[in-house]
Order: C-alpha cells, then structure tokens, then sequence
C-alpha cells in the first residue's frame, strides 16, 4: 500500500508578485494552463495504490485544493483527504501529523510517499520507477529520500552523500546544507553527491518510531495534537481541521533537521526523472524557449536590441529595450523588474511590503474565495469598486459590516439576495443599496455564473470589517 502525502504550505515569495500568501506557489498556474499542484496530484495518482491521497496545507487554501483536486479528474477510486493547519510549523509537524492520520486509518506499515507541492517532474515513467524502487526499500523498514543527480555544481539546493549500495539505492551517509560555489564543484566532480530532492518514502509506523527517537519533542506533541482531535476519521473525503493551540505548541523544524539527518536507517535512492524544484524566477523561465539571442517570453512582449531576458506579462503588452540579463514579470497590480543573478533576493521585495503593511504580499488584485473570485477594479478615499462572480449554486456568507454600505448591479446571471428582512432575486440590469449595520447575503441560484458590480462607500473598506452569521464553508 503507498500513500502519497502532499505538503502544500509557503508563500513562494521569491517568486512575488505571482505567488502571494493568499495565492501561494502551488497554485500558480504554468505556460500550459495547469497549477503546480494540479500537476502534483496526477503525479501522485499514477503511483497511489492505497485509495487516498493527503493533503497537508493551510487552512485557507483548502477550497483551492479542493478545487485542483477536482480539475485532476481522477475518478472515485482515489479519496482526497486534507489537514488543515491553522499555521506553518515547517516539515517535521506536518509529516508527523500525516504519519499517525495514514497509520490510524491504513495500519503502522503503510507507506508514505511525501510529495512537494511545488516541484515539477519531467518524466513520470522514471519517476514512477524511482518510487517502485523507494517502496521497496521503504518496506525494508528504511527512510527513503530522492536524491537528484546533479547537472551542475548549484548552490541552491542541499546534497546528499552516498555510500554503498541498498537495493536499488544506496546508503545516505551525510546530508549537506546549500554549499559555495567551490565545495558544489567539489561535490558533483567526486560522483558520491546527489542534490537533496526534499521527497521522501517510508513506513507510517517507522517515521513515528525515528521521531521518537531522535526529535521525542516533536512526536510527543503531535501525538498530544492528534489526540485533541475530536472528528469523524473514518470519513472518507475528510477535511481535518489541526486544533490550533496544540499545533502551535510544535516546534519549527523540518523533517530532515529532525529525523533524516540523524537517523541511521537512512537510504537514497537515486532520480533521473527531469526534477525542477521551482523556487525562483530563473527556475520558471528555464521552462520557456529560448529564441536566438537567449531572451524567453511568456506571454504578449516586445524585445528590442536585448538579451538574456525574462518577460512574463499576464494581460498587457511588455517592450524592453537594450537590456540585458534581467527578469520582468509584469501582474494586473505590481511589476518585478531585477538582475536575473539577483533572483533569490525577490523575498527581500515581500519583506519590505509586509513592513508596509502593503496587500501586495498578501493578495492579488482577482482573490479567490470558495464561492468564486472577485476583482478589484478601482479604489479611492471612501470607495472601492469590485467585480464579483459568483459559482453556479454557490452563495456568500450571511453578513454584516459596520463601517460600509454596498450596492450591487447585476450584470449577468441571477442573483438571490438576502438584504436586511428582505428576500430579493435580481435579474441582470437590477440592483440593490445595502447600508451598513444590515445582515444579507449574495446566493447564485442558477446554472451559469453571477457576475455582479459592487460599490462600497465608507469610512474604512478593509476586508476584516466583517461579521459572520452563518457560513455554508464553516468560516463562522
């Protein structure tokens, strides 16, 4: 039996301003039209033999992983199941609060594969190959990683040295942190290094046992957090909700400062299987063609007399002239203009933003909500302006404001509007004055999409200025 575990947390903010806290790496979507963590389901589909698939990932991202999930189309032999953690507490918490949900509903001696949300995968034959031979090991009662053959002497990643041969792996006899350019050199030319892929295979049971073992903290405090619990774990499908005062009490440590790094039942198998961890600019623009003066483009861009250079525009023309050697990537609200060897200090960028308080580290201009998205198109002193659209059969909570009034224009669909004791259906060219203080609700009764123009006028427009009553997606 193997169970494929996705971790699908962080904010990928060296990859700003496409990847947001609220809209996060996993779901930024590829030059073909798919989501990071569309493509990671199917690949964990393909080699899933227990009927399940987990997710570990924020409370917030929930309904998008849902949603991705859905888009994968992998029929009804294959569950998703989801923790939810109310905050990030790095790998080691994550993959222990998998280790006992797996163990509990399959047996001790159920596999798990671990599964980075955001890594991209060129070959899935050969990769599915490299979990067969992970399996096997990890049956043995090992702890498997995926080591990277290296093509370079990269900086980025951290490596893996390897000793003799286990199966069809061989023994981890040292992990190493992201090295200098020197000791990479170093590194590849000896042949006993692979990059440290951050994947992993072992035992439910196993893993537990390594954590209490070498990180007694971490087990010990997760096996308190899974006990707190009070839900229906039979269920299959489940959302579980991780009790926030008892996960917060998990220390923040990775998985591999925790337990690979000091545990003796440590294997690696080797990939060859085209592995990209997309975690900087420089990584995405790899995946694009480059033409014949080394510039690569995605989406409508103009280069002039330039060379080595990025562009990615979602919805407007870009030109550059003269220039060489950069990335600009261009989104409705913020524009990245940097040195394409200065691609790993974008997170300095999300840093100062977060000092500023600025809803450009957080959030998009279109936002995403269970219901549907909505757009803000323009925003002043005392007014904002938004686009709503609304999913088939989908409605908004039912809620109050205190500091501003609304008026909704229906410009497509139908709309079922609950405004203060009224109960109202407006057809498109309608509309309704909702004042502040007044309980209503937006539902979209119909088979096509609602779309609709909200004005908001007041005094403080932010979105937590918001009481909830009741709530069809538990945000209450």
């Amino acid at each position: 039996m193997l169970i494929p575990v996705i971790l699908s947390g962080g904010a990928g903010s060296r990859l700003w301003p496409v990847s947001r806290e609220g809209h996060p790496k996993p779901f930024m979507k590829l030059a073909d039209g798919e989501t990071l963590l569309l493509k990671t389901y199917r690949r964990a589909a393909s080699v899933a033999t227990g009927g399940e698939v987990v997710t570990v990932t924020n409370r917030d991202y929930f309904f998008m992983s849902k949603d991705e999930f859905t888009r994968a189309h992998l029929g009804d032999a294959l569950s998703p199941s989801y923790l939810l953690e109310p905050a990030g507490r790095n790998t080691a918490p994550a993959v222990a609060m998998a280790a006992f949900h797996v163990q509990e509903r399959h047996g001790a001696d159920a596999v798990m594969l671990i599964l980075a949300a955001d890594h991209l995968i060129a070959d899935r034959d050969l990769f599915a190959g490299a979990v067969r031979d992970a399996h096997a090991l990890a049956s043995d009662n090992r702890l498997v990683t995926f080591g990277i053959e290296p093509t370079g002497p990269e900086t980025g990643f951290g490596y893996i040295e390897c000793g003799e041969a286990q199966g069809s792996g061989r023994r981890a006899l040292r992990f190493v942190e992201k090295p200098s350019l020197e000791l990479a050199r170093e590194y590849v030319g000896s042949g006993r290094y692979l990059w440290n892929s951050g994947m992993f295979c072992f035992k439910a049971g196993v893993i537990l046992e390594e954590l209490a073992r070498h990180a007694p903290d971490v087990h010990a405090r997760a096996q308190a957090c899974w006990d707190a619990m009070a839900v229906d774990r039979d269920a299959k499908g489940a959302m579980i909700d991780l009790p926030a005062e008892p996960f917060g009490q998990l220390p923040d440590i990775s998985v591999d400062y925790a337990v690979m790094e000091r545990s003796d039942r440590v294997s690696v198998v080797p990939g060859r299987f085209g592995w990209n961890d997309i975690g900087s600019w420089n990584a995405i623009s790899s995946l694009v063609p480059p033409d014949e003066h080394n510039n690569r483009c995605a989406g409508d861009a103009i280069l002039v007399d330039s060379r080595n250079t990025f562009v990615q525009s979602e919805d407007r023309l870009v030109a550059a002239v003269g220039v060489d050697g950069l990335m600009i990537v261009d989104t409705p609200d913020a524009l990245l203009v940097a040195r394409q060897d200065a691609a790993q200090d974008v997170k300095k960028v999300v840093a100062a933003l977060k000092l500023r308080n600025h809803d450009a580290y957080k959030l998009h201009r279109t936002v995403a909500r269970p219901w549907g998205t909505y757009t803000v198109l323009e925003e002043g002193p005392n007014f904002k302006i938004k686009r709503i659209e609304v999913r088939p059969g989908a409605s908004l909570s039912l809620q109050m404001h205190h500091h501003r009034s609304e008026h909704w224009i229906v410009v497509s669909g139908a709309a079922k509007v609950v405004n203060g004791e009224q109960d109202i259906f407006l057809r498109t060219n309608e509309s309704t004055f909702i004042p502040a203080g007044h309980k209503h609700r937006l539902e979209n009764p119909g088979k096509l999409p609602l779309v609709l123009i909200e004005v908001q006028s007041g005094d403080y427009l932010g979105e937590d200025d918001i009481v909830r009553f009741q709530d069809v997606y538990g945000r209450c």
